[in-house]
Parts: structure tokens; C-alpha cells; sequence
């Protein structure tokens, strides 16, 4: 086995079980995490419509894609989930505060959407169960999917939100 096949499972890891524990913190409440109606709250409060089904969404890329890339399994798919949640959490969250992450800027997101696009460009290596299992992708789906991943992530931002009449009433009265 060689050390680039070490290096390359550790950062398939890391990036897959930080992105994991934050999607935890929103299904469970784990880490001081909000759980899954601050979680809720909270999407409403940044705008989306309708707030339960992306609360969920957001949920289970972040717990389910970082649980598959920390496994290698499936590997191009959840660096696509992960890209396109990454890019959300930009653009809706991070990107008017600037670069830097002492100011809640995009810094920490961003380099874990490069790790992921890495990742998925490299391939799992032989620490994975895509290896295990004999699951291989070629080129274009090492680089599609990532791509397709981003696009859903703006498309996600771009798309227009509407409230619920429940949520309408209540922010009339």
C-alpha cells in the first residue's frame, strides 16, 4: 500500500466525518448542535421554503454524504452532495462576511468543497469500500458529478421560495 493511498484516506476521512458531525448536530442536537427544529428555525429564518423539507435536505447531504466520503463508498456522489451543500452554506451563509473565517467568511466551507472535489477527481483509493467492492468511476463521472454537485447547489440558491399560508399567516400577525 502506498503512503499517497494513506494520505488520501485521511483526508477522504476527515472531510467526510467533519461534514458528517455538522449533520448530526442538525438531525440529533449532538455537539451543541441546534437538532432537528432549531435546525429548522433556522432555515426558515435564512429564507427557505418550504423550511422542513430543506432543513431535511440539508440534513442528510451533510450526514450522509460526509458518512459515504469518510467510507469511500460511492465516492464521486457524495463529493457532488457535499459540493452542493458546501456551496449553499457559501453562498446563502458565508460569502457577504468575506474570505477569512475569523469573520465567518467562506475559508472553512471552501476548503472543504476543494477537499471534496479533490477527492473526487483522485478517486478513493485502496483504503475504501468502493475499492472493497470493486465500485470504479471513470474521468468523466470523477469530474461530472462535482460539477453537477455545484450547479445544484446555485441552482438550489436561485430558486425562488415560497412561504407556506401557515407561515404567511403567522408573519401577519
Amino acid at each position: 500500500m502506498a503512503t499517497a493511498d494513506i494520505g488520501l484516506a485521511f483526508l477522504r476521512i476527515v472531510i467526510g466525518l467533519t461534514m458528517a458531525a455538522h449533520g448530526a448536530q442538525k438531525a440529533f442536537g449532538w455537539w451543541s448542535g441546534p437538532g432537528p427544529q432549531g435546525w429548522r428555525k433556522a432555515v426558515t429564518a435564512m429564507g427557505f421554503r418550504p423550511a422542513g423539507l430543506w432543513a431535511l435536505v440539508s440534513t442528510l447531504a451533510e450526514l450522509g454524504g460526509g458518512t459515504f466520503l469518510a467510507l469511500g463508498l460511492l465516492t464521486p456522489l457524495a463529493a457532488a452532495i457535499l459540493v452542493a451543500q458546501l456551496v449553499v452554506i457559501i453562498g446563502q451563509v458565508h460569502w457577504p462576511k468575506g474570505f477569512w473565517n475569523r469573520n465567518s467568511g467562506y475559508e472553512f466551507p471552501l476548503a472543504l468543497a476543494a477537499g471534496a472535489v479533490a477527492v473526487a477527481l483522485i478517486g478513493p483509493g485502496a483504503l475504501s469500500l468502493d475499492k472493497v467492492l470493486g465500485i470504479a468511476f471513470d474521468d468523466t463521472v470523477r469530474l461530472g458529478l462535482p460539477v453537477l454537485g455545484a450547479i445544484g447547489g446555485l441552482a438550489a440558491l436561485a430558486v425562488p421560495r415560497f412561504a407556506t399560508h401557515e407561515e404567511a399567516g403567522s408573519a401577519r400577525g
